[in-house]
């Protein structure tokens, strides 16, 4: 029985049965089990296009066939959870019942994608819990992982997304403008200012553009930017004055159903000779970013999809030949989405080994970093866009090539 079913649940973003199980034919597999409770599992929900806020309060299942019609389980309070979806719906009450549904839809399978990552080695795809992967291999079946699948249909932009994406990266270009304009005029004025006070600012900017950024940016000064996850204003010394080094890291998306965030870092000196080792160090980091600018649009002018971990070694090389590897402590960019750290490829040979491909309609960062303990950190990042006909696309204004001053 073939299908090719559209609906319309979340914008314009679609469910397109045909589609999916071209997908799972051209992996090897022979279906694919969407799983979820209260909400630990929201790659299944995204995938089948359950509304925002729909969170569940019991398990239910879709098994994506191959060929044929998938297979809805849910349970009696909650019968209505798979409607908008195609195929044949059971509803259980009792725990033997849901079994007894589950088994008899996987009983033809022998390999089923769930969500679910060897080792745990990419904890953005492994969200189904050990007991439901025990479950399933009880009945003979080799559960593998959905990873390349997510990707396709959960990590790939429509237009509407990356137009979003376009605008609201103007303005958090726009964002560090305002930033660099407080802190002089604060430090004009006062002869200081303070991280705190920095980002307050950004936040009143996000709000009074209707954004949002799930947790605030990150204002970090000197010795404060060599901690690449710092919380902006929670150090012993949190003054801007004359003289300071300052990393700002921002991110923020529109308050609207699949919108995408922009997630930058730029950093600034206070005064008009940046010292030395600060321009070393972000000469390599900027290097590196381009290095790995240069891998990707190589790939795209031969209409190649490479592995997130390659573009990952290609920046780490430049970091590591130039003495500063012990120093770039985290992965050379992520997936970017309607989360910040989304659920596409990320650029990453360090922290896992991400050999799933920079597809086309996907978006992420190149984040390269350098964070020397008690001293300094320097960070660049940048907004990459992989469009359907492999154009590379840099969002987010032009990429820093040096520390910005900020004269006084």
């Amino acid at each position: 029985m073939a299908h090719s079913v559209i609906m319309f649940v979340i914008g314009n973003l679609v469910f397109n049965l045909e589609k999916i199980q071209s997908a799972i034919q051209d992996a090897g597999f022979d279906g694919w089990l969407l799983y979820d409770f209260r909400g630990s599992n929201p790659l299944s929900s995204r995938v089948a296009k359950i509304a925002s806020g729909k969170m569940g309060s019991r398990r239910w299942y879709y098994f994506i066939p191959r060929t044929g019609e998938p297979t809805k389980i849910v349970h009696s309070i909650e019968s209505d959870m798979l409607d908008h979806l195609p195929g044949k719906k059971h509803i259980y009450i009792a725990w033997q019942k849901r079994e007894e549904f589950l088994f008899d839809a996987i009983k033809d399978a022998r390999v089923v994608a769930m969500e679910y990552s060897p080792r745990n080695a990419n904890p953005y795809v492994s969200r189904v819990d050990a007991g439901t992967i025990e479950l399933i291999t009880s009945q003979g079946v080799t559960v593998v992982s959905s990873g390349d699948l997510v990707q396709q249909f959960e990590a790939l932009l429509t237009q509407e997304q990356w137009k979003s994406h376009q605008e609201v990266s103007i303005l958090t270009e726009h964002a560090f403008h305002i930033a660099w304009d407080f802190m002089a005029s604060q430090i004009k004025a006062h002869g200081q200012v303070s991280e705190a006070q920095v980002l307050e600012q950004l936040m009143n900017y996000f709000h009074s553009h209707d954004l949002e950024t799930g947790h605030p940016p990150m204002v970090s000064l000197g010795p404060h930017a060599a901690i690449p996850h710092y919380e902006t204003g929670i150090g012993q010394e949190t003054t801007i004055r004359s003289g300071s080094l300052v990393l700002i890291d921002l991110w923020a998306k529109f308050k609207t159903p699949g919108a995408i965030y922009s997630d930058l870092t730029k950093m600034c000196f206070i005064g008009e000779e940046i010292p030395q080792k600060y321009v070393d160090a972000f000469a390599v980091i900027t290097a590196a970013r381009d290095a790995g600018v240069k891998l990707i649009q190589e790939a795209c002018d031969r209409k190649e999809s490479l592995p997130g971990a390659q573009v990952d070694r290609t920046v780490r090389k430049v970091i590591d030949d130039a003495g500063f590897g012990d120093y770039f402590t985290h992965r050379t960019g992520h997936s970017l989405g309607q989360e910040i750290h989304g659920n596409g490829a990320h650029l990453d040979d360090i922290e896992t080994t991400d050999t799933r491909s920079l597809l086309p309609r996907t978006l992420f960062t190149i984040e390269p970093g350098v964070y020397i303990e008690g001293d300094f950190g320097c960070r660049t990042e940048i907004n990459c866009y992989i469009d359907e006909d492999f154009v590379l696309h840099i969002t987010g204004g032009t990429p820093q090539t040096e520390i910005r001053k900020i004269s006084l």
